[in-house]
Order: C-alpha cells, then structure tokens, then sequence
C-alpha cells in the first residue's frame, strides 16, 4: 500500500513521502495563483484543485489546503475568508453551506506517541458537514467530526465529537444548546 493510500485510508503514513510532497506543492501553487487573483475568483482553479467539475462556489481568498483533491464541496457552497482545510483524509460538504471567517478544518493527526510522531508519522480522519450548515467565524473542526444537516456552529467553537442535524451548537468543547 502506498504513502498516499495509507493517508487516504485514516491508517498512519508518512507525509514525507516523495508523492505526497509533490502533491501538496501542486496544492500551493494552486491556492497561490487562486489567492493571488481575488477579485475575478477563478472557480476553475477551484475546479482543479477540488478535481471537481461545474462548481457553484465563492471562496473568498485567501484560501489554503494541504491537497486539494480530498475535499468534495456541494451546491451553493459560500466560505468567507481564510478557510484552512487540512484534507488528507476526505472532507465531503453539503449544499447550502456557508462558512465564517477564519475557519479551520482539519482531519490530519498526530500520533500520541512520541518516537512515531518524531519518525513523521501522521493519520487522518474524514469530516462530513451536511446540508444547509452555517458555521461561525473562528471554528475548529477535529478529525473524525460529522456535522449533521441544517446545524448551526456558533463563532469560536472547537468541534471536537459529532453534532446531529437540526441543532445549535457552541463551546469549547463545542456542544448541543437547542434543537430546531
């Protein structure tokens, strides 16, 4: 099994790996030229680097990933500005979404132990946001995290377990305070 195989699967990799640098530079050059032109938003650059065709997006620049191609986005998906979204595992967003400043989604890991985490070895785990999700200015997502449909995640929340649809929540941890 491959580095990049490995990675995508949520089993530990090393991000060393000569096919997963190259990976991440295609990344940054795609970002670079899409942050570097923000006032036309080009969603054909988004298009490459999501490897998704016909996307109805705005993503208000700057914006960063690690590679592009493990985040699926839905209709109607609106992110303001500064979004990072560590994807080395997969991070599938519904319709409907819109998305807050300074926003961090992260499904990479490290290792608890020292001696694997010192050899450079990492692991993720996917994120799933569903439909019709608002999320506040200055979120975290932890890996793993599924944010059911029609949820709202209040500005500085640190999501850290799964939140089921039709709720509000906020917090660090971030939690249930209504349901709608």
């Amino acid at each position: 099994m491959t580095e990049k195989e490995k990675m995508i699967s949520g089993e530990l990799y090393n991000a060393d790996d000569p096919t997963l640098v190259q990976d991440r530079k295609r990344a940054k050059i795609l970002c670079k030229q899409y942050n570097d032109s923000p006032i036309d938003l080009n969603a054909k650059i988004l298009e490459e680097l999501f490897q998704q065709d016909q996307l109805n997006v705005n993503v208000e620049a700057p914006f960063r990933c690690d590679y592009g191609y493990n985040i699926t986005v839905g209709d109607n998906f609106y992110s303001n500005f500064n979004l990072t979204i560590l994807d080395v595992a997969p991070v599938t967003i519904g319709d409907n979404v819109f998305i807050a400043p300074n926003v961090l989604i992260a499904t990479a890991g490290h290792p608890i132990d020292p001696i694997q985490r010192t050899r450079g070895d990492e692991f993720g785990k996917p994120i799933t946001i569903g439909n019709r999700v608002w999320i506040g200015g200055n979120v975290v997502i932890l890996p793993g995290v599924s944010i059911g449909e029609n949820v709202t995640i209040g500005a500085g929340s640190v999501v850290t377990k799964d939140i089921p649809a039709n709720t509000v929540a906020v917090g660090n941890p971030c939690k249930v305070i209504k349901h709608i």
